[in-house]
């Protein structure tokens, strides 16, 4: 209760420090538009605390909100993110107010206050609007464009008969913040579109509860390739972020999860392998569970309990969730693993991408790989920018991704197109 009293006096504050400005802004209007201007200003605020008292008292749950709810909070924390960005112009304003009003009492004259600059506080409301617009351009153009991301991957020694294989990775679909159902069967016949030989999805199919997946279990059944589809747990999937009744009541929620990858006909790797045998050669894939270097997320990985086994096959594919992975325990250490496909990092949902120019997102001051492919040596790191979203219903700049990896022998050059 006290948390939700501080938070609603907290956006209060706010709104008051900046409803002054807001209306030296708008003080040209006729009286009916400063009116209207006015009522819409404070009905967000009002709105937001009917909903955070909804919330403690009961009256706002998940089952009764639905995907609303997501949508709902999105907006209002759009809103106010942008209003945080307006205060330094206001407080540099009242700084320069304060700054007259302290020299005007060493003057002679009577000392005044002197009136809010009109262009502060003009300049103050437009830079909050303007990335409040991209962030709404982004919730409503963005969550389902998806873009396939195509890449060569030149592999040492690679067979003949394997040049040309090709992969199709999809990652952190987090099927509970869908609000949409027909632009999700569009990704999946751009899936098959591709025509690959293989697809391999890097976890987080839900944010937090089996039943999340439910709805589109017919869907994503349809994904197939000749050598299979194959999947790995994310951070979300363990439901390690959901208020759960007792501990058996998680334990039930993820069974039903790894029984929904045996529903879709994906073949779920957990710490082990598979030898594929694809055109005659072999190449052993391998799923850990996720693992981090990141303390606030789990470490259920173990590679060598993975690779016990394969050590004879000398190409091998790694799917971890979690980029960080690679570094830590990857490159450098076990050769023999060509290329590891990751996800996790969603290029923040937001960034620039000018390819050939400039790739920039956020999340690079956290994650050192967090989109597209990274090589050392003859090791490569491809982290996929995800087909779902999370928190924020939307992208801005960083496209949901469908993945289309190309192995070719060594004597090619590896990019992306």
């Amino acid at each position: 209760m006290l948390r939700i009293f501080i938070l609603a006096a907290i956006l209060l504050i706010i709104d008051f420090y900046i409803y002054q400005p807001f209306l030296t802004t708008i003080a040209p209007l006729s009286r009916s538009v400063r009116l209207t201007a006015s009522i819409l200003f404070w009905s967000v605020p009002m709105i937001a605390i009917l909903w955070l008292a909804g919330i403690q008292f009961g009256l706002v749950t998940p089952e009764k909100a639905g995907k609303f709810k997501s949508i709902f909070q999105s907006a209002l924390f759009l809103i106010y993110i942008c209003k945080v960005i307006i205060l330094p112009f206001i407080l540099i304003d009242d700084l320069r107010r304060g700054f007259l009003w302290v020299a005007g009492l060493f003057r002679t004259e009577p000392t005044y206050m002197p009136s809010r600059s009109r262009f502060l506080s003009t300049l103050g409301l437009a830079a909050g609007a303007l990335p409040f617009s991209l962030l709404l351009y982004g919730m409503w153009r963005n969550p389902y464009r998806y873009k396939v991301h195509k890449t060569k991957i030149p592999v040492r020694n690679l067979p003949s008969a394997l040049d040309g294989l090709r992969i199709v990775q999809i990652s952190d679909i987090h099927s509970g913040s869908f609000t949409l159902t027909e632009p999700v069967e569009n990704a999946i016949k751009m899936v098959l579109d591709l025509e690959p030989d293989l697809v391999l999805f890097t976890g987080d199919l839900i944010n937090s509860q089996a039943s999340e997946v439910v709805p589109f279990i017919s869907m994503f059944s349809n994904i197939h390739a000749p050598s299979g589809v194959y999947s790995i747990l994310g951070n979300h999937d363990y439901g390690d972020y959901h208020d759960w009744p007792s501990k058996a009541a998680k334990e039930a929620n993820f069974q039903d999860l790894v029984n929904t990858h045996a529903k879709l006909g994906w073949d779920l790797l957990r710490n082990e392998h598979r030898i594929l045998n694809i055109r005659g050669e072999e190449i052993a894939l391998v799923g850990v569970e996720n693992y981090s270097t990141h303390a606030r997320f789990p470490k259920y990985g173990d590679l060598d309990k993975a690779l016990d086994g394969c050590a004879h096959v000398p190409l091998k594919i790694l799917m971890s969730h979690d980029p960080s992975h690679w570094e830590a325990q990857v490159r450098g250490q076990h050769q023999d693993i060509f290329l590891t496909l990751s996800g996790h990092t969603h290029g923040m949902q937001f960034g620039v991408e000018i390819p050939g120019w400039m790739k920039w997102s956020p999340i690079q001051y956290v994650y050192k790989q967090w989109a597209g492919l990274y090589q050392h040596a003859h090791q490569y790191l491809y982290v996929n920018r995800g087909l779902g979203f999370l928190g924020y219903p939307g992208r801005v700049g960083i496209l949901p991704e469908i993945t289309l990896l190309e192995l070719t022998q060594n004597n090619a050059e590896g990019g992306i197109s």
